[in-house]
């Protein structure tokens, strides 16, 4: 499964990958964000968006243990966010946040993404189901056209709405089997 995102980014800039809770969604977004330019050292290359402060900690510690060397700043409600701003005064190659919170950063000026490369919406149907689609057509606004984007969840959700943007997807399901 990783090695079928892996490829279909390489020939496209859209995936939506369907794959049970477990089967190794992280690393199939984590591992073709090695890839990306580090040049561009003032904004965030790949951004994640994430459901719940759990599952962006956990995405944050499964980078961290790959030990890239590249920076990875989490955001979510309930941490400090003078902190965030702070370590946000540095930006990381890789920012993982939660709706809410990024949509507060993104109103806030304390981010942009000029020259973001990847997006990832991970659980993006749970981020729906959380009522969290004002924030997330929010932060798509922000997203400049052009960028890598990448929908991951366990279930299939019934429709993307328009906000995402998709043009040409790739949609790659795996069952528990």
């Amino acid at each position: 499964m990783q090695n079928k995102v892996i490829e279909s980014w390489r020939n496209r800039d859209e995936v939506v990958l369907i794959s049970p809770t477990g089967s190794g969604k992280t690393l199939a977004f984590l591992l073709p964000m090695l890839s990306l330019s580090t040049q561009e050292s003032q904004f965030p290359a790949a951004l994640i968006v994430a459901p719940t402060r759990e599952l962006a900690l956990q995405i944050e510690a499964v980078w961290k243990s790959m030990r890239t060397g590249l920076k990875v700043n989490s955001c979510y409600g309930g941490h400090d966010i003078k902190t965030e701003v702070k370590n946000l005064s540095i930006p990381p190659f890789l920012l993982v946040s939660t709706p809410g919170r990024l949509a507060d950063h993104l109103r806030r000026g304390n981010i942009r993404f000029p020259h973001l490369q990847m997006l990832v919406w991970d659980e993006f149907d749970k981020s729906l189901e959380l009522g969290f689609q004002e924030e997330m057509a929010f932060i798509m606004e922000h997203i400049p056209s052009g960028r890598k984007k990448g929908l991951f969840s366990a279930t299939e959700s019934a429709d993307i709405p328009s906000f995402v943007r998709l043009s040409d997807s790739v949609t790659l399901r795996f069952s528990k089997k």
